[in-house]
């Protein structure tokens, strides 16, 4: 059942990036990037990790309602490609480990360049 949700997981991380850069024309999500994809044992609930590069609170804002007004969009062209008997709900989340990543990093050049 572990692999069927890996699958799965990977199968709609796929059709979500492919959606959004082909179907959604709003301009607030252009510049989104799909970074994983978490699925329930169920598959009722797909949560969906994105990224931005700006780190402004009004671009995470702009990003975060666009897409929210399209995740039906979204969800309807997923179902139509999916290979599953139901399609689950979609719910967006902001995946902050790359500004963690990038946090770290930064703190590991300031010890380097102390030395």
């Amino acid at each position: 059942m572990k692999h069927r949700i890996e699958r799965v997981q990977q199968e709609i991380l796929r059709e979500v990036t492919s959606v959004i850069r082909k179907n959604v024309k709003d301009p607030r999500v252009q510049d989104v990037t799909i970074t994983d994809a978490d699925l329930t044992g169920d598959l009722s609930q797909a949560t969906i990790y994105y990224s931005i590069l700006s780190d402004k609170a009004s671009d995470n804002q702009k990003v975060e309602e666009g897409l929210k007004k399209s995740t039906g969009l979204i969800r309807r062209e997923v179902g139509r490609n999916l290979t599953t008997f139901k399609v689950p709900e979609l719910v967006f989340k902001k995946d902050d480990s790359v500004a963690y990543g990038a946090k770290i990093d930064s703190l590991i050049r300031q010890l380097n360049q102390k030395d």
